[in-house]
């Protein structure tokens, strides 16, 4: 049997490949039927409010009709016909996701894997007809169809939503106000494949906002298969407030407070993180360095050298780190790892220079301060980029809708 296998492995994996590929496509076909049966009963519910004068009763009475025609299919409580009521309403009203998204450029198992949620969702939602294939469908049940919907003027639905399942549009629309926010979830969860619970969890970390205010200079230092991860890896501003330090102190002391409480130090980076040693020692040319606190970030497999300062950010300090971090690379990175990433702690710093400085540096580095306030303030308007720039950096994250 081993032989056999060594013999026709190559046509095993290939139409194992191709078997993974159909499916794919098709489950995307599928979901994408889904997302616009969806968006035209909001539509239907919509105008007919508008045309007939009716209130919520008739939700009410639609929901009881369809759970009777369709017994067992999930997808048509009066909650849910509610939402589809909303989602049209929201997305017609905005002029965003009309950007057309290419196929997906591999279909490796993982992809497939991701998949699984979204299968179970459309199996669940679509009634008996549409799920067995060789079932007919009669011709009076689609002139039925037709009378109910084409009397009426249609709203395109915007493309990007039927990339994603129902239940991650539904969470995405309502944790979301801001339109420009809705989108940067939308096209991370397509291109990254979250799961809900996953979307979930970035939505309540602010991933958006960490995405946009934190300063370093990995869209051009990291790869794109895990820059989105690296950029999560780097807050703005660090709340130091656990290590109870007094308005002065100085570098080693904050570096001993920080030992001191190490786990509490390693959840505010972020959760991740695990902690290598203070002081790490590099020999370079015979002469000796140490990096304040060397970390390792389990989901980047990547080396992170933090360097703390007490007072504003200089430019120089970028330079000192980019040293440290070609040292790491070259003499203590494994093979398996990822490059090393540093992190420059200052109390203070100005943006501009940091950005400026950020430019010519070929390491990848974020530059973040610390302090003894919420790491995230509730209004951060003041920091985030215009509506305009804000588009231009989510329409142009790398690699998302290449075919």
């Amino acid at each position: 049997m081993n032989n056999e296998i060594t013999v026709y492995g190559s046509i095993v994996k290939d139409v194992k490949e191709l078997i993974y590929r159909k499916q794919y496509e098709a489950m995307k076909s599928v979901n994408k039927e889904l997302i616009q049966l969806y968006w035209e009963i909001g539509e239907e519910i919509y105008h007919q409010q508008k045309i007939q004068g009716w209130g919520k009763s008739v939700i009410e009475v639609l929901a009881k009709e369809l759970q009777k025609e369709f017994p067992g299919v999930k997808g048509y409580s009066a909650a849910n016909l509610w939402r589809m009521r909303t989602f049209y309403i929201e997305y017609t009203e905005k002029t965003i996701l009309q950007t057309p998204p290419a196929e997906l450029q591999e279909i490796d198992n993982k992809t497939v894997i991701n998949l699984a949620p979204m299968v179970r969702e459309i199996q669940n939602s679509i009634p008996p007809p549409m799920v067995a294939e060789l079932q007919e469908t009669d011709n009076k049940t689609v002139i039925n169809l037709a009378t109910s919907l084409r009397d009426l003027k249609k709203a395109i639905l915007p493309t990007l939503l039927a990339e994603i399942s129902w239940s991650k549009n539904i969470v995405i629309m309502e944790k979301c106000k801001d339109a420009l926010q809705r989108e940067f979830y939308i096209r991370m969860t397509w291109k990254y494949g979250w799961t809900k619970s996953v979307l979930i969890n970035n939505i309540e970390n602010r991933a958006y906002e960490k995405y946009l205010t934190n300063q370093t200079n990995f869209e051009e230092t990291v790869p794109d298969k895990y820059r989105f991860q690296a950029k999560l890896a780097v807050k703005d501003d660090y709340n130091f407030d656990f290590l109870e330090m007094g308005l002065q102190h100085s570098e080693a002391e904050m570096e001993s407070a920080i030992i001191n409480n190490l786990r509490a130090f390693l959840i505010e980076m972020g959760g991740d993180f695990s902690f290598v040693r203070d002081q790490f020692h590099l020999n370079v040319a015979d002469d000796d360095y140490y990096i304040d606190l060397l970390l390792f970030h389990r989901r980047l497999r990547s080396l992170i050298a933090i360097d703390l300062k007490i007072g504003e950010f200089k430019p120089e300090y970028v330079g000192k780190m980019q040293f440290y971090l070609s040292a790491l690379d070259e003499t203590v990175k494994l093979p398996d790892e990822n490059p090393s990433i540093g992190i420059i702690i200052c109390k203070n710093k100005n943006r501009t220079r940091v950005e400026y400085t950020l430019k010519s540096s070929t390491k990848p580095i974020g530059v973040a301060t610390y302090s003894h306030y919420d790491n995230l303030p509730k209004d951060i308007s003041s920091l985030l980029p215009s509506p305009e720039e804000i588009s231009n950096i989510i329409n142009n994250i790398e690699g998302i809708f290449k075919g």
